[in-house]
C-alpha cells in the first residue's frame, strides 16, 4: 500500500482453528485489543464509510465501525460468505456480492446489491496482440494458459506435467505455464527437456504480474476457481477449465466454479480427477475445438462484469451519503 502512495496502518488479528476450540478463545481476546485499536483509528481519520472485503482481518475493523456510526460495507467475493461478512452482515449499511447464492447466507439480504467482483484496469485493458508479444508467442498459435494463483498449485502442476507428452503433439499449440514461485524449480526439473524445446512449445514461469496479458493471450485458461482468477477469466471473456481446491473453506471454490459452468463458460473438473481420464478431455476438447472454445468465450465474457469496480464505488458513496444526511 505504501508503495501505491496509499496511508496504511496495520490492525493485528488473527484467524481460528476451527478444529482446535482453544484458538478461538486466543484469536477473541486479539479481536477485542484489535477492536480498540481499530476504534482509535476511526475516532481520529473520522471516515465517511468503513469497507470490508471479507476475512478475519475485517472482522474488528467492522466492528470498530458499527461502534462508531460510521456505514460499513461490505463485499463478498465468493458463492459462499466468510464467517466475517456473514458476522457483520447484520449491521453493514450495504453488501456487494459477485454471485447471486451469497445472498441467502447474509442477514439483510435487502441491502445487498450484485455488483461482481472488482479487477484491476489493467486487465480490462489487455488484449490478444500485446499479451502475446508480451510473452513472445506466436500470434496465429493455439495458447494454452495454466495456472494456480500466486503460489501455484502443486497438483495442478502435476497434473499438467502428465499430459504434456499428449499436448506436445498437438500442432499449433504453445502452453504458458505459471507454476507458482514456491513450485517454480521442481517443475523446471520435470520440465527438462520441454523448456529446452527451440520450438518453444511450453513456457514456463514462477510468476507473471501482468495476468491480464496471460489471460488475454490464451485460447484457453485451466485455473483454480478462486473469485479473483473467475473475475479477471471472466472480464476477458475466456473459456476455462476450472480445477476448485478442494480444501477451500465451505468448498467455495466448487460453488464459484458451478456458477460459471452453469452460463456455458467453463468445465469443472475436480481435483480428485486430475490424474484420471476427465482432466486431459476436457483440455484437449478445447485445444481441438475452436468452435467450441469460441462459444465458451463468449458466454464468459456475458458472465464478466468489467464495471464491478464502478457498481462498488457508488455503493460505498450512496452508503456515505447516507451518513452524512
Amino acid at each position: 500500500m505504501p508503495e501505491a502512495g496509499v496511508a496504511f496502518h496495520a490492525v493485528s488479528s488473527r484467524g481460528f482453528d476451527r478444529g482446535n476450540p482453544l484458538t478461538l478463545l486466543t484469536s477473541g481476546v486479539r479481536v477485542l485489543t484489535s477492536v480498540v485499536s481499530a476504534w482509535r483509528l476511526l475516532r481520529s481519520y473520522k471516515p465517511d464509510a468503513v469497507v470490508g472485503f471479507g476475512g478475519y482481518v475485517s472482522l474488528p475493523i467492522g466492528i470498530a465501525a458499527v461502534l462508531n456510526k460510521t456505514p460499513l460495507v461490505l463485499h463478498e467475493q465468493n458463492s459462499v460468505p466468510g464467517l466475517a461478512n456473514r458476522l457483520l452482515s447484520g449491521r453493514a449499511a450495504a453488501i456487494g456480492v459477485t454471485y447471486e447464492n451469497s445472498v441467502k447466507h447474509l442477514k439483510r439480504p435487502e441491502r445487498v446489491t450484485l455488483t461482481g467482483n472488482p479487477v484491476r484496469p489493467e486487465v480490462l485493458q489487455a488484449d490478444r496482440v500485446t499479451g502475446r508479444t508480451a510473452l513472445g508467442l506466436d500470434p496465429d498459435a493455439t495458447v494454452l494458459l495454466v495456472f494456480g494463483g500466486s503460489r501455484g498449485a502443486r497438483h495442478l502442476n502435476e497434473a499438467l506435467a502428465a499430459l504434456w507428452p499428449t499436448l506436445a503433439a498437438e500442432t499449433g499449440l504453445q502452453v504458458v505455464h505459471v507454476a507458482g514461485t514456491m513450485d517454480a524449480a521442481s517443475v523446471a526439473k520435470a520440465m527438462a527437456e520441454a523448456l529446452a524445446d527451440p520450438a518453444g512449445r511450453y513456457r514456463m514461469h514462477g510468476y507473471i504480474s501482468a495476468m491480464g496479458d496471460a489471460i488475454a493471450a490464451a485460447d484457453v485458461v485451466v485455473a483454480r476457481a478462486g473469485a479473483t482468477s473467475i473475475a479477471e477469466i471472466t472480464a476477458i471473456g475466456r473459456a476455462s477449465v476450472l480445477v476448485p481446491y478442494p480444501f477451500a473453506t465451505d468448498d467455495h471454490q466448487t460453488l464459484n466454479a458451478r456458477a460459471v459452468s452453469a452460463s456455458g463458460a467453463a468445465i469443472v473438473v475436480s481435483d480428485d480427477d486430475l490424474e484420471g481420464g476427465a482432466f486431459g478431455s476436457a483440455v484437449l476438447g478445447l485445444v481441438r475445438d475452436r468452435a467450441k472454445r469460441e462459444t465458451m468465450g463468449s458466454a464468459s465474457a456475458a458472465l464478466g462484469r468489467p464495471d464491478a469496480g464502478n457498481r462498488v464505488v457508488e455503493m460505498i458513496r450512496r452508503a456515505a451519503q447516507q451518513k452524512q444526511k
